[in-house]
């Protein structure tokens, strides 16, 4: 048996084969002062390791005609592989050596600080992700999800190898779960097993350390009038509404995937109805309410113009308050349920989605047939359920907005007057 948690996945694709492997902890372990440091260090696996340097790696890689590359996500550090299954047995040890054997090399830090600190600058450029940095900050506060996964600059430009090399060190004693999906060579668990750098890795799958206390993510309790302006001179309105939630395999968490689906799912959606389709007030809307092995965010979201932005405010609050206040129909719950359905469809189409999502369950402690169970589970939920959760979950929203500072100081006005008047 292999030294760390492996899931098959057998599929008839043609030749092809994704592997993904998940390494438990993400940018939310950023020690204190070096935020962006797994960024860093994820960007640099793939730069040279065990015995290849960046050139070599790279033409082993791409020789093959195959991807790979390393991206930060919040609750852990994703390993993406995807090549011809006859080039599996060339390939896969690269992953082992990534994590067993980084290289670390001075000048491909700095290449990669540099690119690093170039994509935070675009950031800048971009209003909605200004306020959803500003409603992040005011939910999450210095707790492990108060950063970007890119981190932050003034950080960013002190790392250095010293920062980085424990951090390399520490990634094979971390949980350490790997999927491959597709088509597949015989016998490759026995192959994993016998490819060196593996050897390295340790299995962490079964240690209780690895549930997580929810004080360890520091969301302070709901307050009043939480508001966040980020003042920014572009023709735009970007407004977010919502409250951190629950992690992930929660028993409140797919009622919570069925609003987002009713909420914020294609033009049939309340968002798209209300602010588009009847009001005419917002060219862009949705929900956001991502994957997260902590409380996940679960927000409102719409883009508009300063003439229409409070219209858009007023239309967004309203909207918030109605589903823990009133019923959705059970033609609207049918509707979520069947767009519920087809996201899980959509979202495991290719060898690589299917292999990324049974290495990110198993890395949050979930089992492979979770999809499975959650398609009949929702059959049993109710309109009522729904707003019961809803009542309980989405509770003090933080209001976060950017766009000229005029504007948005006179949309914070009427937040506070509205607010107090309910």
């Amino acid at each position: 048996m292999p030294l760390f948690d492996i899931a098959l996945d057998p599929t008839s694709s043609p030749g092809v084969m994704a592997a993904k492997v998940w390494i438990r902890d993400g940018s939310r372990a950023d020690p204190i002062g070096q935020k962006g440091a797994h960024q860093l260090l994820a960007s640099l696996l793939s730069r040279g390791c065990g015995p290849y340097n960046n050139i070599q790696l790279a033409d082993l890689v791409e020789g093959c005609g195959a991807g790979l590359r390393c991206d930060t996500h919040e609750d852990g550090l994703l390993i993406s592989l995807k090549c011809a299954d006859i080039d599996a047995k060339r390939l896969l040890p690269v992953i082992g050596w990534m994590v067993a054997d980084p290289h670390l090399k001075l000048d491909q830090i700095e290449l990669e600080k540099g690119l690093s600190l170039q994509a935070l600058q675009r950031q800048k450029e971009n209003p909605f992700h200004l306020a959803f940095d500003g409603w992040r900050h005011l939910a999450y506060g210095s707790g492990p999800y108060g950063h970007d996964p890119l981190g932050v600059v003034d950080d960013i430009k002190h790392l250095s190898d010293k920062e980085l090399l424990p951090l390399a060190k520490a990634l094979r004693n971390r949980k350490l779960n790997m999927a491959i999906s597709g088509t597949f060579p015989n016998g490759i668990e026995k192959c994993l097993d016998n490819f060196e750098p593996f050897k390295y890795w340790e299995n962490k799958q079964k240690d209780e350390s690895n549930v997580l206390a929810e004080s360890y993510f520091c969301v302070d309790k709901p307050k009043d009038l939480q508001l966040s302006l980020n003042p920014e001179e572009t023709e735009q309105i970007v407004l977010i509404l919502g409250c951190p939630t629950i992690p992930h395999g929660h028993n409140d968490d797919i009622a919570l995937r069925l609003l987002s689906c009713h909420l914020g799912s294609g033009m049939s959606s309340v968002l798209f109805k209300q602010l588009r389709e009847k009001h005419g007030v917002a060219y862009d809307v949705g929900v956001h309410h991502p994957v997260r092995e902590g409380p996940a965010p679960f927000l409102l979201h719409a883009s508009t113009s300063e003439d229409k932005a409070l219209l858009s405010l007023q239309l967004l609050q309203e909207i918030w308050n109605s589903v823990s206040r009133t019923l959705i129909s059970e033609e609207d719950l049918s509707l979520a349920k069947a767009k519920f359905r087809g996201q899980l469809a959509y979202n495991s189409q290719t060898t690589s989605q299917r292999a990324e999502r049974k290495a990110q369950l198993r890395g949050m402690s979930l089992h492979d047939d979770y999809d499975i169970d959650s398609l009949g589970l929702i059959e049993s939920i109710t309109s009522q359920d729904l707003q019961k959760v809803a009542y309980k979950q989405l509770k003090g929203p933080i209001l976060s907005l950017c766009g000229p500072k005029a504007t948005i100081n006179k949309l914070a006005d009427r937040r506070l007057i509205h607010s107090k008047n309910n």
